[in-house]
């Protein structure tokens, strides 16, 4: 090898690692960037932490007043987002059936169900106007912008919502 081929050689080497690095700034600034122009994840979620099948249904108020919402089926070991974008209450209503092994996750918030899949306004005279009546379990969420609950078997210890 001759003085100008092994010049010529390192240079080119040079120029690559030169040409290397200013490309590894530039994935890494764009990189930076898609982070930033993503919106940020906002939503009210729902994991099924039991191993059954559960059908979910939800209450909360809008603009318009009480609305219910169902029927989610999730999965065992499944999530699911019930409500995209940022929360616009601080309490939410969950009622969920263990298609499975039978039973329920209720509490003492009677609103309005159906057995197929529904949206119903209000939560007044459910049965006069035709529909179910069920007791929801109220979930605080403290104003976040985003919740997950989780719903665990009732026979497991500390087992409810998070």
């Amino acid at each position: 090898m001759t003085a100008a081929s092994s010049w010529s050689t390192e240079r080119r080497g040079a120029a690559a690692r030169a040409l290397a690095r200013v490309l590894l700034a530039g994935a890494l600034a764009g990189g930076a960037l898609a982070l930033e122009a993503r919106p940020a994840q906002a939503d009210l979620r729902l994991c099924n932490m039991t191993n059954s099948r559960v059908g979910i249904a939800i209450g909360h108020r809008d603009d318009d007043g009480w609305l219910t919402e169902g029927w989610w089926n999730l999965d065992p070991r499944a999530c699911e987002t019930l409500l995209e974008g940022a929360l616009a209450s601080r309490f939410y209503y969950v009622y969920a059936i263990d298609y499975d092994r039978g039973g329920e996750w209720g509490g003492r918030t009677v609103m309005c169900t159906r057995e197929r899949e529904f949206t119903i306004r209000g939560v007044e005279d459910c049965l006069a106007r035709g529909f179910d009546r069920n007791g929801f379990f109220e979930v605080d969420t403290g104003q976040q912008r985003s919740w997950t609950i989780q719903l665990t078997d009732p026979d497991r210890p500390g087992a409810a919502l998070r």
